[in-house]
């Protein structure tokens, strides 16, 4: 790992974990592909074939049963369930809070011309929950638990048959409504096409590996998607009163995640970024998950070097980190000039990880640089915003003449004859 120098006229990419699965690319889209085409035609049959080939899991049932919900409640550590409920009110508690700011609209835009908006729930999502390195309990209450406030009608929840059970618990504490034991393409390929087991969702949220991610690609269109996620990243940008050894335990705390996580300081000090350097080496000897921690930071690790703050901001800008903590003087202010991120973490206190298991705000957020345009999975993510309009004599006096003349240029006498034809009922 060296410590580089950047100005703010030559910000460049350093590396990207997703340039490295590239060459992988092309046999993942050929799989899902054939995944997708088999489940589509053969329903349970095939996810049932998938299911023992790629997770070794011979499923008979693939739905979870109220027995195996229960099994499962009562398999779970007394304390790891109110932790997992205290995750659950602090989710809901935000996304009540989010969704109260949407709000239906009705304006008259001129005398007679009424436009407006409702906001509707999308009717049936399915929530992907990833099985992954680790049990992430918080996973399951990100994907449902908003879709439950935003009042969608039914919410599937497909986990891999290898899950662990307490996976299975926080589904059904989280609101799910079914529960398969699907994992993988097949499972996006199921809530896409649906089977003889498995409902068809409008939307499929949540994050998976790279085949998951595939196929949320290939089915969209047919289905919503909330975004195509990849590895997990975190950046930092600090200046000289940020301390190295909470900078790299943040980091690292991000880096057992994967052995491609994206892992970055951004800072205009020169000692704190050799400090950092340090601190992250000897942090790693007594790491547990350093096996991952420390691929992460060799392969996808950098420490940037900025000669101001303004050079600072634009190179973080650049990268549009999922998680971006802000570690200076005054912490709020620089928040404020930040505008590419995933979700923004203000102040020394402010860890990822509260993020990722409980505070409240969602842990689904946006890799790759997607954060220039688009924020995470929120509550307003399980609904539509649909517009509607309705007008009186002079509405239709107002809009119709021009709305008649554009069509004849435009070459559309049926759009002429419909504006027209109200014209003159008046």
């Amino acid at each position: 790992m060296a410590i580089q120098f950047t100005q703010p006229k030559s910000i460049q990419f350093v590396k990207s974990p997703e340039k490295a699965a590239a060459d992988d690319n092309a046999q993942i889209e050929t799989l899902v592909k054939e995944v997708l085409a088999n489940v589509a035609a053969n329903g349970d049959a095939a996810v049932k074939e998938y299911s023992l080939k790629f997770d070794k899991s011979d499923v008979d049932v693939l739905e979870v049963t109220p027995e195996e919900i229960q099994a499962s409640l009562a398999s779970l550590d007394p304390q790891t369930r109110k932790d997992t409920e205290f995750a659950i009110e602090r989710v809901r508690a935000f996304a009540q809070a989010q969704l109260a700011t949407i709000l239906p609209l009705e304006v008259e835009t001129l005398p007679g011309l009424h436009l407006g908006h409702r906001v509707l729930p999308i009717k049936k999502i399915g929530a992907y929950v990833p099985g992954g390195r680790y049990p992430i309990l918080s996973a399951p209450v990100m994907t449902i638990v908003p879709a439950k406030v935003a009042g969608c009608e039914e919410v599937i929840a497909c986990l891999p048959p290898t899950a662990h059970p307490a996976m299975i618990a926080g589904c059904h504490l989280s609101g799910a409504d079914r529960i398969f034991k699907i994992g993988g393409a097949q499972a996006i390929a199921a809530m896409a096409f649906g089977t003889e087991s498995v409902p068809a969702v409008d939307k499929i949220v949540g994050p998976g590996n790279a085949y998951v991610n595939e196929a949320k690609r290939q089915v969209f269109g047919p289905v919503g998607i909330d975004q195509l996620a990849g590895p997990s990243e975190i950046f930092i940008v600090a200046d000289e009163t940020a301390n190295p050894a909470i900078l790299a335990t943040d980091m690292l705390a991000q880096a057992e995640h994967d052995i491609r996580t994206r892992v970055g300081l951004i800072t205009t000090s020169k000692a704190v970024a050799e400090a950092t350097l340090k601190e992250v080496a000897l942090q790693l000897e007594t790491l547990s998950t350093a096996n991952v921690a420390a691929q992460a930071w060799r392969d996808y690790g950098e420490i940037v070097v900025c000669e101001d703050e303004a050079s600072m901001i634009a190179y973080s800008d650049f990268i549009a980190a999922e998680h971006l903590q802000v570690h200076t003087k005054d912490a709020q202010a620089t928040a404020k000039k930040l505008h590419n991120y995933g979700s923004l973490f203000i102040g020394e206190e402010a860890s990822v990880v509260f993020s990722d298991k409980c505070c409240g705000t969602n842990h689904t957020l946006p890799t790759m640089g997607a954060g220039r345009y688009t924020g995470g999975l929120w509550v307003g993510s399980y609904v539509k915003v649909c517009t509607h309009q309705w007008l009186d004599a002079r509405g239709v006096a107002a809009v119709a003449p021009p709305a008649a003349r554009q069509s004849k240029t435009e070459g559309m006498e049926g759009h002429q004859r419909a504006a027209e034809v109200r014209l003159g009922r008046y």
